[in-house]
């Protein structure tokens, strides 16, 4: 005999199959089949035109077949099988029953919560109090626990006392719905009552929001006959079997009546561990498969959940993992619809830019003419490269990859998809010459700023502490802020992550509520903390604490509890994560002794080890009279700023020059300052009591104004140039322009 190949152990289907086999279940439950046969399947792949079987029978003109009026040999029609009565209309009117859907492949498969569901078991077989509550964060899977016993009951993998049972999840919120008038909810719910009572030996009725029991249906104020009464009498004689599930918080509804909350046995249920979610996610991933008709690689499941634990702080496993697969599965199979839409766009734009380009010739912009035909030819290209792949290759997988999942996260947070996948060592390791790229002198603050930085994130730091916390010394104008911005920019991909708050504002005792909130009571209780919800909106984020000095001193009370737990929590009961932020304080403190030292001053200057200790400490005694003890010894560093020297004006100044060169490119003009302009605008600008602040003042006053005036004037046009220089004490301004070029 011929060596023929073993079977396969296990078959891999792909999204296309697995969506057309639960199109084809669909398709047998509407005709009333009760099993899946051939014709349901090529009913399914017809349906379906974009698979390759779908085409080939579109292209043959194939129409599925009605179903025949006789059932077909084989298992009876479902539809034919008289579904015995449930005896609970009404019950049945405002709920689902989730044992039928479990029975019906409806409901999504439980994972990890195998503990949860025994407990579950264990209290509904108890003889008293067996109604339990589920309690835990929104989105860690208490409805799911719920599911997984419907899913247990159907499978009969149960004890013998609750084998057959249904499990309904009633709608308070639609037996609520509709009753104008006084006792119409009452009515309904004594209706609902007697019928769980009548039924209770196959009854388990689930009531998600557990808390909304309390005064649902009380007709306000004055009315007491709220469904939480309604049920108390039932309860407390054992005749209703009730599952719950509602959150820590909204648990204190509950507790508050003590007669309906004895009634409950509490079961708490916990956010799943990391590896925990990814296995959840394994679970569910032939469900989004098939209904998104993608492809989940096992990279993108595990960058899913510790994408979500990192940036997505403010809510709970696995419901946020879920969410993202999710969407990047939408966003992916979206995206290869129309792909064709691209091209249009492109094409679009070159037919925009083709009119801008004859609009600036006629116009004599001939610097601009040339710049737009560069990008039209540009544009063009990339039609070409785009125009022979618009369209998705039948059959072709679409993969759902650590990228896409990534992108989703940069769209939720705002955090650059770069800062997410690229390796964050290199990056780190980088990080102090990235910041002397904006920071001009001041070697020794940035350093210091660098190594606690690269301490934390290499795991040697405590991880319940910020990232870095950080105390800025020094006079004004010598770069604390700007240290700050470019920090801020360089962890979390935009200056725009820093948080300013000026601690002057914070002088009086009663502002300190500011930060957290207003206590339960006062005026403005319902808002936000000023401290705590920027952080919790933007959990990663740089705080600078402008002149913390200036602030009352019990706002320092609580900063020590940021510094050193990296939370807190605000009037509303919300504890906020502050260990994925930086906070850097600013201070004037000691900056009188930086000042009289000048330039001398600083670790890089010269002088003894001697020198230097007794500088410092010069420094730092004034800071050491006015902060307390535990509040210097939570701050990471304190770092001082000296004076800056000539050379380093001259860096900032042709910093600060280069917004005018920006200026005038984005207009087709040239401008070039010589070092004497340069030398000439640092000594005019530079004031030792102020720093290096005057200098934009005295760039805008000497070199913007006068820009301007040429500008205006027409002297200085498009394609021309302008040099700027120093001369006989004051700066002279030299126009050139250039001829048109060949269009």
């Amino acid at each position: 005999a011929p060596d023929t190949a073993p079977p396969p152990t296990s078959l891999s289907l792909t999204p296309a199959v697995k969506r057309a086999l639960l199109d084809a279940h669909e398709l047998a439950r509407a005709n009333g089949a009760g099993y899946i046969g051939p014709e349901h399947v090529l009913g399914a792949l017809a349906a379906n035109p974009d698979s390759a079987a779908g085409h080939i029978l579109n292209a043959a003109h194939y129409t599925p077949a009605p179903p025949p009026s006789e059932a077909p040999e084989g298992p009876p029609p479902r539809a034919e099988r008289p579904r015995p009565a449930t005896g609970t209309p009404t019950l049945d009117k405002y709920g689902r029953d989730l044992t039928e859907l479990a029975r019906e492949g409806r409901i999504d498969p439980v994972i990890g919560r195998e503990e949860e569901i025994e407990q579950t078991v264990e209290v509904l077989s108890r003889r008293g109090k067996n109604n339990p509550v589920l309690i835990g964060d929104a989105g860690v899977g208490k409805t799911a626990v719920v599911e997984g016993l419907a899913q247990r009951i159907a499978d009969g993998d149960v004890p013998d006392v609750l084998l057959g049972r249904r499990v309904v999840a009633m709608d308070l919120t639609a037996v609520v719905a509709g009753t104008r008038y006084r006792g119409d909810f009452e009515e309904r719910m004594t209706a609902i009552v007697d019928e769980i009572r009548s039924h209770s030996d196959r009854l388990i009725v689930f009531i998600d929001e557990l808390h909304t029991v309390v005064g649902a249906g009380g007709g306000g104020e004055g009315g007491s006959m709220d469904a939480g009464n309604i049920l108390k009498p039932a309860l407390s004689r054992g005749e209703l079997h009730v599952v719950g599930a509602t959150t820590l918080e909204e648990y204190r509804k509950i507790e508050k009546d003590a007669a309906l909350a004895r009634r409950f046995q509490p079961i708490l249920v916990p956010e799943p561990r990391p590896a925990d979610a990814v296995e959840i996610l394994r679970g569910l991933r032939d469900r989004y498969e098939a209904h998104h008709q993608v492809r989940y690689t096992d990279e993108a499941l595990v960058a899913a959940v510790e994408l979500s634990d990192r940036y997505l702080s403010d809510r709970r496993l696995p419901d946020k993992a879920i969410d993202l697969i999710d969407q990047a599965g939408a966003r992916v199979r979206l995206r290869a619809r129309t792909k064709g839409t691209d091209v249009r766009a492109l094409e679009r734009e070159a037919e925009q830019l083709t009119c801008d380009k004859d609009q600036a010739v006629a116009d004599e912009q001939y610097e601009r003419a040339t710049e737009l035909r560069d990008r039209i030819a540009e544009l063009k290209h990339r039609i070409e490269e785009a125009g022979g792949g618009t369209e998705v290759n039948e059959g072709q997988d679409l993969v759902v990859d650590t990228e896409a999942i990534a992108e989703v996260v940069s769209r939720q947070t705002g955090i650059p998809v770069s800062r997410l996948t690229e390796e964050e060592k290199s990056r780190l390791l980088q990080l102090e010459q990235h910041l002397h790229q904006r920071v001009v002198g001041q070697d020794e603050a940035v350093r210091v700023v660098s190594d606690a930085v690269l301490r934390s994130r290499a795991g040697l730091a405590s991880p319940d502490r910020p990232i870095g916390s950080f105390l800025f010394l020094g006079p004004t104008g010598v770069g604390k802020t700007e240290l700050a911005r470019a920090l801020a920019e360089a962890l979390f991909g935009s200056d725009d992550r820093m948080v300013r708050l000026d601690m002057s504002e914070y002088q009086e005792r009663h502002t300190v509520s500011r930060l957290v909130g207003a206590p339960p009571g006062y005026v403005g209780h319902e808002e936000a903390g000023q401290l705590t919800e920027v952080v919790r909106r933007h959990p990663y984020s740089l705080l600078l604490l402008d002149e913390v000095e200036k602030a009352h001193p019990d706002v320092f009370n609580v900063l020590l509890q940021v510094l050193d737990d990296g939370r807190l929590t605000d009037a509303q009961g919300r504890t906020v994560d502050f260990t994925n932020t930086v906070i850097v304080m600013t201070s004037n403190l000691g900056s009188e002794a930086i000042t009289r030292r000048g330039a001398t001053l600083g670790f890089a200057s010269g002088g003894t080890e001697a020198d230097e200790e007794a500088r410092r400490e010069q420094i730092l005694r004034p800071l050491r009279e006015h902060f307390r003890p535990e509040f210097l010894n939570r701050i990471d560093e304190v770092v001082v700023f000296r004076q800056l020297i000539p050379d380093e004006l001259r860096l900032i100044t042709d910093l600060l020059l280069e917004s005018t060169r920006r200026g005038l490119k984005g207009q087709g003009i040239g401008v070039e300052f010589t070092e004497a302009a340069v030398d000439w605008l640092a000594r005019r600008g530079y004031q030792p009591e102020y720093g290096a602040r005057p200098l934009r003042r005295t760039i805008q006053r000497e070199v913007d104004n006068e820009l301007s005036r040429l500008l205006l004037d027409g002297t200085l046009r498009e394609g021309g140039r302008v040099t700027v220089d120093a001369e006989d004490g004051r700066l002279a301004f030299r126009v050139a322009q250039t001829p048109a070029p060949e269009l």
